[in-house]
């Protein structure tokens, strides 16, 4: 039994359609012969949904109880056990009630596929995990309901449902998506114009995204290598000069004239020793192509333009921009160019910019300045030139040209030498000099066809010829080699100095570490292994590897080794590197050394101050239980005492101020208790919130209990939007913040507590008259075990203002301290507000229907 195929409506936001175009998509397989059940659908009291209901098969609900209320959830048994072709399953994000099978419908849904039931399912764009913040900066509204992204990715069928924000919201006011009383608020919150358009633009730039991934899987199944213009793709070729940065700015304007174009930058870097390219300007320009939106890719290729072409084919780009060549004219000798070539190689299907910069015919170095040693295809053409130039220049100054004379044959053989030293150094330019006069001898010197030499004057020119083209072949290639190193030397130094200003500017990035250390050498993986000693096996601390690499788990599998002491090393895989390079790789795995023991230090800093946090907490405690706490007992234990001894005869009033005392006391023993599990709940992180709309005024009043009447002036609209709150911690956050106004406020003075509405805010503000705080002690006043001022030590323990921010925080909300116009201090209690959402259930968390 193969598993079943799911369907799924994308909509950018709520009414768009998407339940309604599920239905009518079952209507059509209904009248095909299609057995199709209705497994859950939601139709929110939408007339029109509702219609298109009828004529389709429903399997019954199962119904729940749950905290005294009654719920309906899809019964996942009986459409296992109806046993259909399709499947309709809606709002595929929904959170099911406490006690249903699973937690989420998309569980669900994931089970009637395992049983090989196709399924069409419904989910709004805010709904997708990867999303969540995203939606919120735009409306400001967490989504509480979410699937994971790669439920919705494996879907055999994505149709997005699309509507301009301008119908939408004509929808909305018709009354065709929420009930009358609900259409204002929701037209002003949500649903504004550009919410939607953001959420819309989300919806298609996604959408989009998942139909990219189907054009590359099925280019790949079907090895279509000719690029189709279906989405502007611009790669930027870069060099590692400066020049690059024009190039990514100029491709960047480029794709800004087209909606959906994307940026890919690569740097082809060629696979003998280190890469001739700054790794410091290669970063900057990393940097900058990521601000831009693009990316950046590194790609080993020793046939540049090859391997650019080969890179862009690969990724189905549809134009190329390369910056004008910096070499000098005379430098075209050895080649067109890489910007030529990849235009006369590109083919009809690609464009490529030829861009101009100011780094053009500056000058990039010779041709031969590039590695310590030369490469092979520079050393067989060293050969070919040193032996088959002189044959050349042989076969022509005899048939074409055979009177030039001796001295001027000799400077044509002295240039093939040359050419031949300048190619592949001194050996190939010895062994023309060695056959150049060997052919000399034969074909130009008398007797011709002879070896022999009659004239002492052929003989001295002979000689002369071999010694200057020896000199000449010598110094050229010394001149060549120093240009190499000369090179190298500057890539090292530029790396070793990138190496010191990392460890001066603190940066502890491993991971970036080894992914420069493998773009630098152009290996596939790169790992820093290390154990706890010699007998101990090898772990991995951090490695970087690309699509081809293999991961790194001992020295012994790496092709490169560079131990760090005794229980380090950095291991490298891809190719065996030159010994010259060693010396830059034992600079690399220094500094990944001092970089993991930074990482280490930063923790173990991090963990050293979380004790002394909690050692400086638990030595505050120990002080207020020491007194604070001891107080109030000591007072219930001198009015127990005086109650129970024989020796006096108390009045009734006296045993009344007693018990009073002692009822005093006990009361606050339990606040002072309170405060403490509240704040210990805080540490732990063990304060779950369970969040719903609630208005203010039936949380307030009730927050009031603890102080005394008169001492609060109340003012809470009755036009206040709810808001999203845990009753509970908003009740003690209120009492704390009021009982601390109340404790600083003076005598006959009363705190006035007020709330307004602020945006998608509500506020809540508690100002006192009292003596206020400066502006430095603000922030300190909501530490723990902190009272500003000269309070009495039986006050409390400071923890009131405390307590109070942890759970406004643990809400959502903020609580902020500001001075009081005229005096005193005021605390501001930010709530977020749940005005203009649709009505949602008690017990579950807050959620856009659909």
């Amino acid at each position: 039994m193969g598993r079943g195929n799911l369907r799924i409506y994308l909509g950018a936001a709520p009414g768009v359609g998407k339940t309604y175009a599920m239905l009518s998509e079952a209507h059509r397989r209904t009248e095909r012969g299609t057995d199709v059940v209705v497994g859950f659908v939601e139709h929110h009291g939408r007339p029109r949904t509702e219609v298109m209901l009828h004529g389709l098969e429903e399997v019954p609900r199962r119904e729940l109880t749950y905290r005294d209320s009654c719920f309906t959830e899809m019964d996942v048994d009986a459409v296992l056990a109806r046993r259909p072709a399709v499947a309709l399953v809606d709002e595929l994000a929904h959170t099911n009630v406490p006690g249903s099978r699973n937690t989420k419908r998309w569980q669900d849904v994931e089970e009637l596929l395992q049983a090989g039931i196709d399924v069409v399912s419904t989910v709004n764009i805010q709904h997708l995990e990867s999303l969540g913040d995203v939606v919120e900066s735009i409306t400001g509204v967490r989504q509480r309901e979410t699937v994971p992204d790669e439920i919705v990715r494996r879907a055999d069928q994505i149709e997005l449902v699309d509507m301009s924000p301008q119908a939408l919201r004509r929808r909305m006011a018709h009354g065709n998506i929420y009930k009358p009383d609900k259409v204002d608020a929701a037209l002003s919150n949500y649903f504004r114009p550009g919410n939607l358009t953001a959420l819309r633009e989300l919806a298609l730039l996604w959408t989009a995204d998942r139909v990219d991934e189907y054009l590359r899987q099925y280019r790949t199944d079907h090895s279509v290598s000719t690029i189709w213009h279906a989405r502007e793709r611009i790669v930027v070729g870069l060099t590692g000069g400066p020049e690059g940065r024009t190039l990514i700015r100029r491709a960047a304007r480029m794709a800004a004239k087209g909606s959906g174009s994307e940026i890919l930058a690569v740097y082809i870097a060629r696979s003998d020793g280190l890469t001739s390219a700054s790794p410091k300007e290669l970063a900057v320009q990393r940097t900058l192509v990521e601000d831009l939106g693009g990316t950046f890719h590194h790609v080993i290729g020793d046939d540049v333009p090859a391997s650019l072409l080969e890179f862009a084919r690969g990724v189905n780009a549809t134009q190329i921009v390369l910056g004008s060549s910096r070499r000098k004219t005379w430098q075209y000798v050895f080649g067109p160019g890489v910007g030529a070539t990849v235009a006369r190689d590109s083919g009809p299907d690609l464009d490529v910019h030829i861009v101009t910069h100011e780094e053009v015919a500056k000058g990039r170095g010779l041709p031969v300045a590039r590695g310590a040693r030369l490469s092979r295809g520079r050393t067989v053409a060293g050969w070919l030139v040193g032996v088959g130039g002189p044959a050349l220049l042989s076969l022509m100054l005899t048939l074409v040209v055979p009177d030039l004379g001796l001295a001027n044959d000799m400077l044509l053989f002295l240039t093939a030498t040359v050419g031949a030293a300048l190619l592949g150094g001194a050996f190939p330019s010895l062994a023309s000099a060695a056959f150049g006069s060997l052919l000399l001898n034969y074909y130009f010197v008398e007797p011709v066809h002879q070896w022999t030499i009659t004239d002492t004057k052929n003989i001295v020119a002979i000689t002369i010829f071999v010694l200057v083209a020896i000199s000449v072949a010598s110094v050229v290639d010394v001149a060549a080699r120093r240009t190499h190193q000369a090179a190298r030397l500057r890539a090292e130094s530029e790396i070793l100095s990138f190496l010191a200003g990392s460890v001066l500017r603190g940066e502890t990035s491993l991971d970036a570490l080894l992914e420069r250390v493998r773009e630098t050498f152009g290996m596939e993986s790169v790992a820093l292994l290390e154990r706890a000693s010699e007998v101990d096996p090898w772990t991995c601390a951090s490695s970087v590897v690309t699509t081809d690499g293999k991961p790194l788990l001992r020295p012994d599998d790496a092709d490169v080794e560079m131990p760090v002491g005794d229980n380090l090393a950095l291991a490298l895989s891809g190719r065996v590197l030159p010994a010259e390079d060693r010396r830059v790789l034992a600079a690399f795995a220094a500094q990944a050394a001092v970089v993991l023991d930074r990482q280490r230090l930063v923790g173990e800093a991090e963990r050293a101050q979380e004790l002394a946090e909690g050692n400086r907490i638990r030595t505050a405690l120990l002080a207020a239980v020491s007194h604070d706490l001891r107080t109030p007992l000591a007072a219930i234990k001198a009015a127990v005492t005086s109650l129970r001894s024989d020796d006096v005869a108390w009045s009734e009033e006296d045993e009344a101020e007693l018990l009073a005392g002692i009822e005093d006391g006990a009361d606050r023993l339990d606040h002072l208790v309170g405060n403490l599990l509240d704040m210990s709940r805080l540490q732990t992180g063990t304060v779950t919130p369970l969040i719903r709309e609630i208005d203010l005024d039936e949380v307030v009043p009730m927050a009031l209990g603890g102080v005394p009447e008169g001492s609060v002036t109340l003012d809470i609209p009755e036009t206040l939007p709810m808001v999203a709150v845990d009753p509970g911690l908003l009740e003690r956050s209120v009492a704390n913040i009021v009982e601390n106004a109340v404790k600083y406020s003076p005598g006959g003075t009363p705190v006035l507590v007020a709330a307004s509405a602020l945006g998608d805010r509500v506020e809540l503000r508690v100002a006192d008259r009292g003596p206020g705080v400066p502006d430095s002690a603000k922030d300190r006043i909501f530490e723990p075990f902190q009272r500003y001022g000269d309070a009495p030590r039986g006050a409390g323990v400071g923890l009131g203002l405390a307590v109070a921010r942890g759970f406004a925080g643990a809400m959502g909300g903020t609580l902020a301290a500001e001075d009081t116009p005229g005096g005193g201090m005021t605390m501001v209690l930010t709530l977020r507000a749940a005005a203009g959402r649709p009505p949602v259930r008690a017990d579950l968390p807050a959620q856009i229907t659909t």
